[in-house]
């Protein structure tokens, strides 16, 4: 009997967990919004201090999504492209000397999806910790909330332009 309990516990608390990973926390998690002319549709444009990643849908409305940026010193800017796109993505610390490779799961901090950038340092990815979502929290990538990753990963393709801005 306590065995079942215990069976039937895992599972709820599994279904849960996994719900809340692909749950964004707030309504403001994603929106439509206005944005300069100057960018064409299909353009990313992150904008790490307001900590915003917008989608550029057409010609002054974009899809903003909240984001999670680059810790002090790790932040960048400039202009890019998506390289690559991985579903279910691997990691590797960076600096992890024996290059371990955590597989996809809840303990993977890419989450469910990432676009690799033309430079290859960094990415736009999921998280598996939402609550990182909103502050300066990374290594240099973008850190979006899974659902909103998911999202942004079936709008934009690879060649993708990227652009960066404090």
């Amino acid at each position: 009997m306590i065995r079942r309990f215990a069976q039937l516990f895992t599972l709820v608390a599994a279904m849960v967990i996994g719900a809340a990973l692909l749950a964004p926390e707030s309504a403001e998690a994603r929106r439509e919004v206005n944005i300069s002319s100057k960018y064409a549709p299909g353009t990313i444009v992150v904008r790490t201090g307001k900590r915003r990643l917008y989608y550029v849908t057409t010609r002054g409305r974009a899809i903003s999504y909240r984001v999670g940026v680059g810790r002090a010193g790790r932040q960048w800017s400039g202009a890019t492209r998506v390289k690559r796109k991985y579903v279910n993505p691997s990691w590797v610390n960076p600096y992890d000397r024996k290059k371990r490779v955590v597989p996809p799961g809840p303990r993977n901090p890419l989450g469910v999806r990432a676009l690799e950038l033309a430079h290859g340092q960094y990415s736009i990815h999921g998280t598996n910790n939402p609550r990182s979502i909103g502050g300066a929290v990374s290594l240099g990538c973008i850190r979006m909330y899974n659902r909103d990753v998911l999202d942004l990963y079936g709008r934009a393709r690879v060649g993708t332009r990227v652009i960066v801005t404090r």
